[in-house]
């Protein structure tokens, strides 16, 4: 098991330790699909005690890295970003039960990054992306249209991949298929008009009010790994807040 990282000996030894988890974390080494060695392994390749590689493993566990199963062993946490979206649409039967959407590639594309799609996963403007549009779907009627910008190297599979392939969920296909994973996101909301693509997509009237959830996800190391812009209906949006 080889050291990954230099360690900076001004630190405790359980937070050298966390940094060097952290760092298999990130190059793939740990991954969701096996569980990370036992604490007695990585205390004894370690030389110390395994009550510093608990320590260790506890600060990842507190972090939302890693996760414990019981009886299974301690994993790299995969989040469940599956429903997120769906908070802020009012997507239910007439019983008032939650409808979970089916997705669909409308399209796919190799484009050079703009300015904006390169700030926001901060690569240079040029680098060549995957571009995919893709209808959230709720009995066969779309209610998003998603934009999603993800840079073509480190997502190289996708690029040749059927897109009957990818699924409901993009997040677990960029861990199984690329080893990118996501590790967290950030939302900003806004408001626009449709543009005559979305229209269309969304089968609304061009210029029709529409609620634009802008999402960057990242990876592990945290750096920016996905840029999704997803346009619903408005009249759809719904917020809720509990303040204290």
């Amino acid at each position: 098991m080889d050291v990954l990282t230099t360690p900076d000996a001004r630190l405790p030894i359980y937070q050298q330790l966390k940094d060097e988890f952290a760092a298999r974390i990130c190059r793939g080494i740990w991954n969701p699909r096996e569980p990370v060695p036992s604490e007695n392994k990585l205390a004894e390749v370690h030389g110390v005690a395994v009550g510093t590689v608990r320590k260790a493993i506890e600060g990842l566990v507190a972090e939302g890295l890693l996760e414990r199963r019981q009886g299974k062993g301690t994993f790299v946490r995969r989040p469940d970003f599956g429903n997120a979206l769906f908070r802020f649409f009012r997507l239910s039967d007439a019983t008032g039960e939650a409808l979970r959407p089916s997705s669909q590639i409308l399209e796919r594309r190799i484009e050079p990054a703009d300015a904006a799609t390169a700030t926001a996963l901060e690569i240079p403007t040029g680098t060549p992306l995957i571009r995919l549009f893709r209808a959230r779907c709720v009995d066969g009627h779309p209610v998003l249209v998603e934009d999603v910008a993800i840079e073509a190297r480190r997502f190289a599979p996708l690029a040749e991949l059927p897109t009957d392939q990818f699924g409901d969920l993009l997040y677990p296909l960029y861990d199984e298929a690329c080893g990118e994973l996501v590790a967290r996101a950030s939302e900003t909301i806004r408001f626009g008009a449709a543009s005559s693509h979305i229209a269309t997509a969304l089968g609304l009237a061009e210029g029709t009010a529409l609620a634009i959830i802008e999402r960057i996800a990242f990876g592990p190391d945290g750096r920016p790994l996905e840029w999704r812009r997803s346009h619903g209906a408005a009249c759809r949006f719904s917020y809720k807040i509990e303040l204290r």
